[in-house]
């Protein structure tokens, strides 16, 4: 017998099989389980008549992973027949343990996602650990995939296709107390000992079941898709689904198909269905790039990958955060959350009181939705001292400077605050284009200056940037990076460079957006090709809500400190139209009340109709993937550049910065990954096409010929 699955009859007759893969924290799928999982159930079936019932559980904190993405993301197109039949042979094991005429009971002691919860959904009752650490679900389609064990199949067959689809097309995960309500499982148990007890209960009162979908004359739940309310909601759901994915997340439209197949098919039919889409998911290109940035490079920025080693894991007591605007504000509240003393200072006790107000609201969100009880509320709130003195600063070991961008200012205010907080405090600017190593010139200790770059809104967005100066030393760069993970954000590190990482990158997809505008390209049809591409949002209205008179500013501060260096700053053909969309036509954006776009009170903002007459021309209109590839293409030259400069150290820290921080096509893992996969010498070839149709911008850079003639990839 395998020690991958343990096998222990008590002398009541009840098997306990405890999952415990050996040499690894969780237990996944993978050829260890299938071996272990095939044997045991052989035994079962062997000793079926002197068994009374089985319990399975788990040995490790988790219940059972799921799929092993180490063996996933390495399945090819050739591997496919070899695959589709590894998988049937997985579901095989779970339909002989369903169909083995005793209770099967599973005993749920950590979280069960994805593998683990489809185990869990072939036992005939489910028990749950009632703890907060507890999560079940089936999370495949973040990771390009869709649940291959069963888990559509049993899923709708369970709870109706209605109210399956979110768990199955939107990864929606649920802790114990809610599965309860929705059906997914049956008790809930207050420990290890009384999950056990409650289970070994169930088997004796029930000998002999069978699961509902096995029974005589079982019907879906809801109805079938033949049933009108059911036909319904599927005449309208692909167009959903399309608007939400916009093609390039084939996941969610494949799990909708075998969800919607196999309701109209038998059990075995359904998990035929199911392993077909499964195999061409797992084979196609998507799902190797997001498993790719969003487990395997996300995993290792979260393990620490990019912080300086040798330096004790430090915990941040106290921080001051100087602004209390939006940034400002969002830093206090994150900060809060994470059980940090906060002190929110603005030019009066009002202005910062507002800031405050801001962490109220969100707060009395959570209160409303049940999520948090006004105890914790009250506490947390608590914890922010509003203030506009910087005296009040004293005692804090970390200050954030969140204020307009604008050098002086932020000069002015950090040295005041320095002179206040504790004197091994870390300073950070929360500035998304200055250069850190300038802005240090303003405090005395500059090893100790750093940039946290926080994306707005803060309490939403995952990212925090970490720029390390010229003199940042290891030790605050460790701090800060603690910091980041403490208040559970995702931190990426660059170095020191104008714009850093993200806002080089993001000002290079708003302002091809806009120069295609300049060249008379339709509006309409840059906003969709850059949806269609996979950005959440087209440049024109992302400018909008940056505000086309930031962006001007932000070009002047840059062209002025330029000047000082004695250098200049290349032309870009989006200027030219911020210019006269700021002196012509006076639409600085939406808080001005309009932009590239019309914002109607109460109504859905549109185009502005005049840059139809202003902007566009019949014959300049350009085909739609040159559109989407200069969206995306120039987003990834610009990110090649920050690797080559050294702004960038890590291929994790570009993916992820790129897609949390910007909002690059999630579809592609990152914007280096969206070479890789496009390949390195197709792409270099379609740069240079781009380059002698658009502009010098897209010549590729020297770094990346040296790949393509080299072959290698990033």
């Amino acid at each position: 017998m395998t020690d991958a699955i343990r096998y222990e009859k008590g002398q009541d007759a009840i098997v306990v099989l405890t999952i415990d893969m050996p040499g690894q924290s969780a237990n996944t799928m993978n050829a260890q389980y299938r071996e272990a999982m095939g044997q045991v159930v052989e035994r079962l079936e062997a000793e079926k008549d002197s068994i009374a019932g089985v319990i399975v559980t788990s040995a490790k904190k988790t219940f059972f992973a799921g799929g092993d993405l180490n063996e996933l993301i390495k399945v090819s197109k050739a591997d496919a027949d070899a695959f589709y039949r590894m998988i049937l042979k997985i579901k095989g094991q779970l339909r002989r343990l369903e169909c083995l005429g005793k209770p099967v009971v599973a005993a749920i002691n950590g979280a069960a996602l994805g593998g683990g919860w489809e185990i869990c959904l072939a036992c005939h009752h489910r028990i749950a650990l009632d703890s907060s650490s507890v999560q079940l679900g089936l999370p495949e389609v973040t990771l390009g995939l869709l649940p291959g064990g069963g888990g559509v199949v049993r899923m709708v067959r369970l709870l109706g296709l209605e109210k399956a689809l979110p768990y199955l097309a939107e990864g929606k995960k649920v802790r114990p107390e809610a599965a309860l309500k929705a059906g997914l499982i049956d008790e809930l148990a207050s420990d290890k000992d009384d999950l056990l007890a409650k289970a070994r209960a169930w088997i004796a009162a029930n000998p002999a079941p069978r699961q509902p979908w096995d029974l005589p004359g079982y019907k879906i739940p809801g109805g079938t898709p033949s049933s009108p309310n059911v036909a319904q909601m599927l005449a309208i759901a692909p167009s959903v689904l399309r608007d939400k994915t916009k093609g390039c997340f084939p996941a969610p439209e494949k799990i909708l198909c075998a969800a919607v197949e196999g309701a109209q098919v038998d059990f075995d039919t359904a998990q035929l269905i199911e392993a077909r889409y499964f195999t061409e998911l797992t084979t196609g290109q998507v799902a190797k790039n997001m498993i790719g940035t969003f487990w395997f490079q996300l995993n290792e920025i979260n393990a620490g990958g990019s912080r300086p080693q040798g330096f004790a894991p430090y915990l941040t007591k106290k921080v001051g955060v100087l602004g209390a605007g939006m940034m400002g504000a969002g830093i206090a509240y994150v900060s809060a959350l994470a059980g940090i003393e906060v002190v929110l200072k603005d030019i009066s006790l009002e202005a910062a009181e507002k800031g405050k107000s801001y962490s109220a609201k969100l707060l009395e969100k959570k209160v409303g939705r049940g999520q948090m009880s006004a105890e914790k509320r009250d506490a947390i709130l608590a914890r922010i001292a509003t203030t506009d003195k910087d005296a009040d600063f004293a005692g804090c070991d970390l200050i954030i400077e969140a204020v307009f961008e604008d050098r002086d200012l932020k000069a002015n205010v950090t040295a005041a605050a320095e002179r206040a907080a504790l004197a091994e405090a870390v300073i950070a600017s929360n500035t998304s284009t200055l250069p850190i190593t300038g802005l240090a010139n303003a405090v005395q200790k500059q090893d100790r200056f750093i940039g946290l770059h926080f994306f707005s809104p803060v309490d939403k967005m995952p990212l925090v940037e970490i720029i390390r100066g010229e003199r940042t030393s290891d030790e605050t760069l460790a701090r800060g990076f603690d910091y980041v993970m403490q208040i559970k954000k995702t931190p990426i590190v660059v170095n020191d460079s104008r714009g850093f990482f993200t806002s080089r990158v993001f000002g290079t997809f708003t302002n091809e957006g806009i120069a295609m505008l300049g060249e008379g390209v339709s509006a309409a049809l840059i906003e969709n090709e850059a949806r269609k591409a996979g950005m959440p949002v087209g440049p024109l209205a992302i400018s909008d809500e940056v505000s086309l008179s930031l962006m001007q500013h932000i070009r002047q501060q840059t062209l002025k400190d330029l000047a000082e260096e004695g250098k200049s700053l290349p032309e870009h053909p989006a200027f030219a139209v911020i210019e006269s969309m700021l002196g012509e036509y006076k639409r600085p954006g939406k808080a001005a009340g309009g932009g590239f776009y019309e914002y109607p009170a109460g109504g859905k903002k549109y185009l502005w109709p005049e840059l139809k007459s202003r902007f566009e021309k019949a014959d300049r209109q350009i085909p739609q993937e040159d559109v989407r590839d200069r969206i995306l293409f120039i987003q990834a030259i610009e990110t090649v550049r920050c690797v080559e400069e050294g702004v960038l150290n890590s291929t994790a820290d570009a993916n992820i910065g790129s897609i949390f921080g910007i909002g690059f096509a999630a579809w592609t893992g990152g914007a280096l990954q969206f070479i890789n996969q496009y390949g390195i010498q197709d792409f270099v070839a379609r740069a240079q096409y781009l380059a002698e149709q658009y502009g010098e911008r897209f010549l590729p850079p020297a770094l990346l010929l040296e790949k393509a003639a080299k072959g290698e990839s990033f």
